[in-house]
Formats: C-alpha cells, sequence, structure tokens
C-alpha cells in the first residue's frame, strides 16, 4: 500500500514540475525520488507521471491519483493539528515579511510560536511585499506577512490587519497642529518606503498633479532610514503610524492633521495552496489573532508558570 513519503513525493514532482525540483523541496537527492515514484507506480499498476529531460507532468492515472493523493495528505494534516502532541509539530518554517510587521507583530507572534510548537523553526527573511510575493511563488518561502491579499489564483490569504498611514514630521519642521493642505506638505520633501511599496506608490498618487511643484521623494527600504531622515527634520515622512508609536510618545515626531483621506494598508498572510499546509495555516491563524488582539485559543503559558 502506497505510504504517505511516496504520496508526499508524487504531490511535490506535480507541483514542482520536477524531479529535481521535489528533492531540492524535500531535502534528499534525485535517485531517492525517483526510486520512491517507481515504488508508487509499481504499486498502483500504472505510469503515473510522463518524464523528460527538464519536466514531469502527471498521465491521466497520474491526475487522477493526484485527486486521492491531496485529500489524504490533508486529512494526515489536519489529524495531526486536531489530535497530535504540540511537540509532534516539528521542523522549519521558511517566514517572508514586510518590515512594517516586523516593527508591530513579529516579536510576539515568535515569542507565541516558541512557546506553542517548540520543536518548529522559524527562517524569517524581511523584504518588500513584490519580492516577497514573487518568492512565495518560487517556492522560497512558505509563508508571507505582505501587503494584500495576494490576488494569485494558487495563493490563499488570510488578513491580519489595517495599519493606518499617516504623515509625520519632527516638531522642528514647526508645522504644529494646523490643518494642512496637499500644498501645505509639497513645500517638503516625502520620505517613504522604497520604490514598488504601497507607500511610495500613494506619495506618488497623491502629489504628481499639475498645481504642484515636482515631487521631492525620498525612499529607502530601511524603515530606520526612513525614520532617522524625519526626525532630524529632512522632510515629511509617509508611514504606517503603529510603527512610530516610540516616537510619537516621546515627541520626536508628530502627526501632521491634514484634509487628506488615506486608505489603511491591508495585511495579509499568504501561502501557496497545498494539501500538507497544516504548520503554515497555524502559524497564519495565530498571527492573525495577534494582530487583531483576539485572545488566542488555548493561550500558552509563559515559561516558568
Amino acid at each position: 500500500m502506497a505510504d504517505f513519503k511516496a504520496l508526499e513525493t508524487f504531490l511535490w514532482v506535480v507541483n514542482l514540475g520536477s524531479f529535481r525540483g521535489a528533492a531540492q523541496k524535500l531535502n534528499t537527492t534525485q535517485p531517492a525520488i525517483s526510486q520512491r515514484i517507481a515504488q508508487l507506480e509499481q504499486e498502483m499498476g500504472v505510469r503515473l507521471l510522463q518524464r523528460d529531460r527538464r519536466m514531469a507532468s502527471p498521465t491521466t492515472a497520474g491526475r487522477q491519483m493526484l485527486v486521492y493523493a491531496e485529500k489524504l495528505i490533508g486529512l494526515r494534516s489536519e489529524m495531526m493539528a486536531a489530535v497530535g502532541d504540540r511537540s509532534a509539530m516539528r521542523g522549519v518554517l521558511r517566514l517572508g515579511v514586510a518590515e512594517t510587521i516586523v516593527h508591530t507583530l513579529l516579536t510576539r507572534l515568535i515569542k507565541h510560536v516558541n512557546i506553542s510548537y517548540p520543536n518548529l523553526s522559524l527562517e524569517i527573511e524581511v523584504d518588500i511585499t513584490p519580492n516577497l510575493n514573487a518568492r512565495l511563488q518560487a517556492q522560497e518561502i512558505d509563508l508571507a506577512f505582505v501587503l494584500g491579499p495576494l490576488s494569485t489564483s494558487n495563493i490563499r490569504n488570510r488578513v491580519l490587519c489595517d495599519y493606518p498611514v499617516g504623515f509625520l514630521a519632527s516638531p522642528s519642521l514647526g508645522l504644529g497642529n494646523d490643518l494642512l493642505s496637499i500644498h501645505d506638505l509639497a513645500k517638503f520633501p516625502i520620505i517613504t518606503f522604497s520604490r514598488k511599496t504601497r507607500p511610495y506608490e500613494i506619495a506618488r498618487s497623491l502629489f504628481n498633479r499639475p498645481d504642484l511643484p515636482p515631487i521631492r521623494l525620498h525612499a529607502s527600504a530601511s524603515l530606520s532610514t526612513v525614520m532617522h531622515m524625519a526626525i532630524e527634520g529632512l522632510g515629511i515622512a509617509l508611514i504606517p503610524t503603529a510603527i512610530i508609536e516610540n516616537e510619537l510618545a516621546d515627541g520626536r515626531l508628530q502627526l501632521l492633521n491634514t484634509n487628506l483621506q488615506l486608505q489603511p494598508l491591508t495585511f495579509s498572510a499568504s501561502w501557496l495552496a497545498s494539501p500538507d499546509t497544516a504548520a503554515i495555516e497555524l502559524v497564519a491563524g495565530i498571527a492573525a489573532q495577534l494582530a487583531q488582539n483576539s485572545p488566542l485559543v488555548d493561550e500558552p503559558a509563559s515559561p516558568g508558570h
């Protein structure tokens, strides 16, 4: 009878389109992948995959097999999540995060995962949403916390939260609490995240008007650089307000009062559709509850309690 390892191997060969890709994903060798597929085909008595030098695709029987393999692997994941011991959830989950999430949610998430699933390791990459989306599609990461939801058909999303965006400046600029128009703001350089990010696009669309002077837009992929420039009075920052609570509290930055309506940034947990996503969906669920300040189911106790 076909075992779960063989079924999982078959699924990854089909999903990635090659034995090499499946070997890399499953951290084994191509000969080992070939042997598992050969044994599975022998047990089933039919050829499941068409092979050429670069690609592998399912035969007619393979497409039928795929339906049942996905159901079986999915049921196994569901069973492990519902019944299994937390310590049985093990391995490495490759997590990509936008920098806003680093400064708002990530620390609490890591603490909770460490306590709840002590044998599950997180490998964390920080990047902008377009790059994380590309890496998710290339299966270089397993889960991404990004501006979303991502609209690709093979990606599943869970909304995390909305973060308001605001204009922030050093009190040294003397802008006070007066209601500021876009013409008032346009007198200063605008500082925000790098190209291809939503805040950058918001800034471009707001200030790209014929009745305004040419926009002076300073962009950086580093949040610390953006904040430092704003604190030093080099311009007005356009960033999510949730990430600068300390700077607002100690008076290094102030939230400007404007007549502009800015859409909040919606962040989502996004992952590729696959039958075996139990760990991914658990971490996404924890992140969503933390982001929304909802009570966590089966809240873990702190160490020593």
